[in-house]
């Protein structure tokens, strides 16, 4: 979305302290689980619990990295093109083999430093990334997205219930951000018009983004539009809906997250 729409926030601090809290929240869920269990699927295929937290450890070692230490994160970068299709099954699979308690260890370690390192980083400070380069509150943004999207699929293999909060509100708007990446990475001309986007938050308030005015506009429930945008259900099993062609044509391919395009999930009801 243009930048005019959507101004870059001001003060990073809320976006990290969220970060904590939704770290912490997954730290709950895999503390004290039984070395068999992270052995257990989850909803994306072939990843277990172990490939979801090593994942996120990978991840956030790559973001410490683009924070701390840029000439050492462009060989990351130089390994991500020369194998963009495998790299971060690559690095999850990896991770994964390692024994649970050391695994959760070097979760912990990584998002603990990165969160230091993103308090500490200057005003106005910009970092590369595989995409374009970030601020300190969208790389926060970007990792708390991720942490919560894994957190999902962790949770679903457990069978527990992870009740949304007014944290997805950082989501959702690197959700809005994200439109015309998602058209890019699908070899699509993003719209030259805003669109709206107004949802509603777990506690019941309106998120809005965009004119009022705009002809084209997506409703719903924020916690739908963050499933959607970190491709965590299929569009045919949220509340979301569109108004206008452009509108309509981006809720398939909303990406929120770096990389090539996303194959998203099934709807339910289907084979995966």
């Amino acid at each position: 979305m243009p930048g005019a729409m959507l101004p870059l926030m001001a003060d990073p601090t809320p976006v990290i302290d969220d970060l904590r809290v939704e770290s912490d929240e997954l730290d709950r869920l895999v503390a004290e689980l039984e070395p068999e269990l992270w052995t257990l699927p989850t909803p994306a295929p072939r990843w277990t619990i172990a490939h979801q937290i090593a994942h996120l450890a990978w991840t956030d070692r790559s973001a410490l990295l683009a924070v701390t230490d840029a000439e050492a994160f462009r060989v990351l970068v130089d390994k991500a093109l020369a194998a963009p299709g495998t790299f971060v099954d690559e690095g999850a699979e990896e991770g994964a083999h390692l024994p649970p308690a050391e695994l959760l260890a070097r979760w912990r370690e990584g998002h603990t430093a990165l969160g230091r390192a993103l308090r500490e980083a200057p005003p106005g400070a910009r970092f590369p990334w595989y995409g374009p380069p970030m601020s300190t509150a969208s790389m926060a943004t970007a990792r708390l997205m991720e942490t919560w999207a894994h957190g999902l699929d962790v949770a679903e293999a457990l069978g527990k219930a992870r009740p949304p909060t007014d944290r997805l509100r950082h989501i959702a708007r690197l959700g809005v951000r994200t439109r015309d990446f998602a058209y890019g990475v699908h070899g699509l001309t993003p719209p030259a018009g805003e669109f709206r986007v107004e949802l509603t938050s777990p506690a019941g308030e309106t998120w809005a983004y965009g004119p009022e005015d705009a002809p084209q506009r997506v409703t719903g429930p924020a916690l739908d539009f963050c499933l959607l945008v970190t491709q965590r259900a299929h569009r045919a099993d949220l509340a979301l809906t569109a108004a206008g062609p452009d509108a309509d044509r981006w809720l398939d391919i909303a990406q929120a997250f770096a990389g090539p395009p996303g194959t998203g999930r099934t709807p339910k009801g289907e084979p995966a």
